[in-house]
Parts: structure tokens; sequence; C-alpha cells
């Protein structure tokens, strides 16, 4: 039997292959070193912050995958996450800059060197947090990002919350609608004081400035006149936000903030209506998932649902306003399943741990109520759409219909609205202009009042 080498290996063997072996060990050694080298150089590229009532998201991008371990420390409250194989750069190093004082969740954040290899990121929190911490594959603009989100322990009901917001005479029972104010105390305006208040002309104002002034001009042509006998509910929803920009202008306009601009405008006329109220899915730059919008909308048992949109086509002579329902049978055109495809690919822009989605909000149509609400909801697009005709060109002379998840609420009528197109430098200009957000708002709410007219809301058991 011939002698072996330590390795098991025939001596005469192992010398006349032992060069050859060496060579593609020391070659795997190296690959393995460069490999580690590698993963320990891998650097963090940005890093942001998107802090807001519902909750807080941190997002950490990176070229490449990040692992990660999270615990939680009490005695003070913190969120302790190491990212491994990852490099402590100036751009960890800065993120206690990143952090507001106005943040809900968040005091400090820091990160540090915690072992060769491992970046320790300690995030002292103001109130117990119930965490989730996920990581998402590349998608549009962004790398590898590892997110943070804190949402509070013991969150609120929305609809409680929604109802404190409310002055005390719009909390009470339905069986006593509200009735509207007269100014019995104020003296009559003269018709030459009031032809004299219309001819001073004002400064340019700031949306929200102007937005309140809307809600108050907009109260003392309506207040005498209700278009509805119960205090309805329309939840307002603005696109995108936070990580998710939605469509980009050519001019490098972000459909998140004209959504966000038009949204604001649009709840304060309708708040200035007699017994309508509304409420935003979104108040600020933030992202909410879609179905946490359907879910919204749904807590607070809503009249009606709209989505407020300024989308993109991929030519930038697509033009014109349009409004959409959702479709059980496919996309009414290619331009809406186009569109739709689109907007439901916000979640994977803005960031969705799938491990926690829904399984009934996941549902597309839930029974034959659908069916009665999709009837609804054609009549509410009809009406806005005809209002938006007198603001700028349609894109369509007729409400599309496509798979939009947003518009998935099985017993609340809802439409989404696309302001223009973002896409067609003309309409991008427009959309940055108050006055075009004002006029759509008003059509909008035009829309609404007409819908209600002919539709009038059916009484409800209980308080909503």
């Amino acid at each position: 039997m011939p002698e072996r080498h330590e390795g098991l290996i025939p001596k005469d063997r192992a010398r006349s292959l032992g060069r050859r072996d060496f060579l593609k060990a020391s070659g795997a050694c190296l690959a393995l070193l460069v490999s580690r080298v590698g993963m320990a150089a891998a650097s963090v590229v940005a890093v942001r912050v998107w802090p807001a009532k519902d909750y807080t998201r941190v997002t950490l991008e990176c070229r490449e995958a990040i692992a990660f371990n999270q615990f939680i420390v009490k005695d003070p409250e913190r969120l302790v996450v190491d990212l491994e194989g990852v490099e402590l750069n100036s751009i960890l190093q800065n993120i206690p800059s990143k952090i507001s004082a106005d943040d809900p969740y968040i005091k400090l954040m820091r990160a540090g060197r915690f072992k060769p290899g491992t970046v320790r990121l300690v995030i002292d929190l103001k109130t117990e947090v119930s965490p989730q911490v996920f990581t998402l594959k590349p998608v549009g603009i962004y790398g590898h990002r590892l997110v943070v989100d804190l949402y509070p322990a013991r969150p609120e009901d929305p609809l409680l919350g929604f109802l404190q917001q409310l002055p005390q005479d719009e909390t009470k029972p339905e069986s006593q609608p509200r009735i509207p104010d007269r100014p019995i105390e104020k003296p009559l305006e003269k018709p030459a004081e009031k032809a004299a208040e219309k001819t001073v002309e004002k400064p340019a104002e700031k949306p929200v400035e102007k937005a309140a002034e809307n809600q108050a001009q907009a109260g003392k042509g309506s207040r005498q006149k209700p278009v509805v006998t119960r205090m309805v509910t329309i939840v307002i929803d603005p696109g995108h936000g936070g990580e998710d920009p939605g469509a980009i202008g050519q001019a490098g306009s972000m459909e998140k903030e004209v959504t966000l601009q038009v949204a604001h405008r649009l709840k304060a006329l309708i708040d200035a209506e007699p017994n309508m109220r509304t409420l935003l899915t979104r108040e600020g730059d933030y992202f909410i998932p879609l179905n946490q919008r359907v879910s919204k909308a749904r807590k607070v048992q809503a009249d009606l649902f709209v989505s407020i949109h300024a989308d993109a086509f991929v030519k930038a002579t697509a033009r014109g306003s349009s409004v959409f329902v959702l479709s059980e049978n496919g996309a009414s055109s290619a331009a809406a399943r186009w569109l739709a495809q689109t907007e439901n690919n916000a979640d994977l822009v803005g960031g969705v741990n799938v491990s926690t989605k829904d399984a009934n909000l996941a549902r597309t149509l839930l029974d034959l109520s659908q069916t009665a609400t999709l009837a609804d909801s054609l009549k509410l697009g009809k009406a806005v759409l005809s209002e938006l005709g007198g603001v700028n060109t349609l894109h369509a002379g007729k409400v599309e219909q496509a798979g939009f998840a947003v518009l998935k609420a099985p017993d609340i009528p809802s439409i989404l609205v696309e302001t223009a197109f973002i896409s067609n430098p003309e309409e991008e200009r427009r959309l940055n202009d108050d006055a075009y957000q004002e006029k759509i708002a008003r059509a909008i709410l035009k829309g609404i009042r007409q819908y209600f007219v002919k539709n009038p809301p059916a009484p409800k058991s209980k308080l909503g």
C-alpha cells in the first residue's frame, strides 16, 4: 500500500501537485480575506429620518445588503441595532444632527464602532415603542436599505383621536345634526363697504395662510345651505410621501409635495362646509403604506375617500386631469393600467414591512357590497370630473377604471384624482401655482357637493 502524506495524499502525488494545491489554497484564502475586507468596508451612503405623529422612520441606505441584530434596552428606553460588516464613516458619525427636537419618538441617535466589523446604532427614545426593523432590496433611485420604524407601543385609536380634534358641537350624536350659527349680533354690512372691501388688493400669501382664508371664505357662502343633514367624514389621501417621492417632473417638482399642498387646500374648504369634516391620511412628509391609508378611512367610518395625485406618463406630451375608480374586470385603458401599476408600486419604493401586512386588507373584492360601493364611486367620480373639466383639459372624457390598491375599501365610495401630469413641463408649472392648486381643490369640493345633493348620505346608527 503506498505511503500516504499527512493530508492522506500519496507522497509522489503530493510532490507533483503540491505547488498547484498551494497556489489554489492561497487563492482561496486571499479571496476569503478580500471578501471579509469588502464586508468590513461596506459604507452607508445616506441616512434619512422621517418624524411623524403616526410613527418615525429611520432609513440607512447602503450599496450592499446590511445584516443586523436588534434589541431593546430599558431604563432608559433605548433601541440598539448592530450593523454587521459596515464601516463607521462620516455619514454615520453625523447621525445625531439628523434628529429634530420635535421628533415624537427619538430623543437622540448615535453610532459608534462596537467591535471589529460591527457598528452599533443606539436610539434613545422618548417613549416606549414597538419597533419594526427590516431590509429592502434596491428599487427605483434607492440601493439597499435598512429601515427602522418606531411605532408607539400603545397606539391611539384613530377614531378617538379624530374626534378629540373636533369642536365640541361636532362630537354630539348624529341624531342632533349641527345647525349653522347665525350671525345675529353682527351688524349688516353696507353695499358700499362690501364693494370697497372687494377692491382692496391683498399681498401674496403662503399656502397655509391661503388655506386658512379659503376656509373662512368658503364658510361665508355655505353656512346657510347645508348640503347634508348629518355629519359626514371625508378622508383625503395625499399620494406618496417620505421615502416615496412619487413622480418627479423635469424641473424637479415632486408629486408628494404637490399632492400634500392640494390636500391641505381641499381640507380647509371642506372643513368650512356645514356638517362636513375631513381627515388626512398623512399631514406631512412621511410614507403611509397603501393598506394603512385604506385602514384609516375605515376606522373613522369615512363616507368618502379621495386620493390626490399628480402622476407621470412615459410620454411628456400626456396632459390633462383624470378621475379613476376601482375596476373589477381589468383597466379601462392601457394608460389606466400603466398608472395603476405605477401607483401600486408605491409600497415598494416607500418601503413596506411585508411580514406585517393585514390579510383582510389585502383582499380586493370582499363581497357583493363592493358592487354597490363601485356604483357610488362612479357617481362621485363623474361629479368631480365634470368640475375638473372647467379647470383643466380632461385626459379622458369619462371616469376611468383600474386596479388601484388604494381604492380597495369594500364599503367606502373612493376616487383617485389625477390633478395633472407632472411629467408634462407646462402642467408641472401649473401644479406649482397657488391659483391652480386652489382651482383644483374647489373643483373637487364642488363635485363632492353635487354628489351629496343627488345621493344624500344614509343615517348612521352610531357616531362616525
